[in-house]
């Protein structure tokens, strides 16, 4: 099996306007797409279209893409929470580890693997530490230099 490592969930989006809109598209994840009055909100509204997608693909049990190549396009960030129990996902998908049985290899309870894999739950950096470790992985932290200057 690869290694996948994630650092950022950054996807590409195809804007477009529409009249007095503009209108967001996620080409990388199927169901993504949002609307805004200018680039600005459309991209903020564009975040919370991504994340409900994951979810929804992460409560059906399909396969998360990846990020493509963003070619100049601009793009949407997940938060590093949301990042973080998408790679869990992942490495579950890709391991073939169901849910109850990451909880027999943490001797917990599956409602607490349930909120690990909550988009919307805040859970613990030693819970995703504990987690990737009976997976075979270690999580690594990094801060990057931020290519996008900040706000005055």
């Amino acid at each position: 099996m690869s290694e996948r490592r994630i650092a950022v969930l950054a996807y590409p989006v195809d804007l477009e306007p529409d009249g007095d809109m503009v209108i967001a598209v996620v080409p990388d994840i199927p169901g993504a797409h949002t609307f805004g009055i200018n680039e600005a909100d459309v991209l903020n509204h564009c975040v919370g279209a991504v994340e409900e997608m994951l979810a929804a693909r992460m409560c059906d049990r399909e396969a998360i893409p990846l990020p493509s190549p963003a070619k100049g396009r601009p793009v949407v960030e997940v938060s590093p929470l949301t990042a973080l129990k998408v790679s869990l996902y992942m490495v579950m998908w890709d391991q073939r580890v169901r849910k109850s049985e990451l909880a027999r290899l943490l001797n917990v309870n599956q409602k607490q693997v349930d909120r690990l894999l909550d988009l919307n739950h805040a859970s613990r950096l030693d819970q995703f530490q504990a987690a990737f470790r009976v997976l075979g992985k270690r999580m690594a932290i990094q801060v990057e230099d931020d290519d996008v200057p900040a706000a005055a």
